[in-house]
């Protein structure tokens, strides 16, 4: 949170320090594949699911 109001070059210049401080260097951030997590859904709120008529993943 900004106290007064700053340029868009200041706040840029802000934000860059952050990313360095964090080790986040412009250009080195490279994502990830995420595999997809299986969840288990408990059968009570599979049972609560189907009372409202809800669709679950894995049912």
């Amino acid at each position: 949170m900004y106290d007064d109001i700053s340029t868009p070059a200041e706040m840029g210049t802000d934000a860059l320090a952050v990313l360095t401080a964090l080790g986040w260097l412009p250009g080195t951030y490279v994502p990830r594949e995420a595999t997809k997590r299986e969840v288990e859904i408990p059968a009570a709120a599979a049972r609560l699911a189907a009372a409202l008529n809800l669709q679950l993943d894995g049912e």
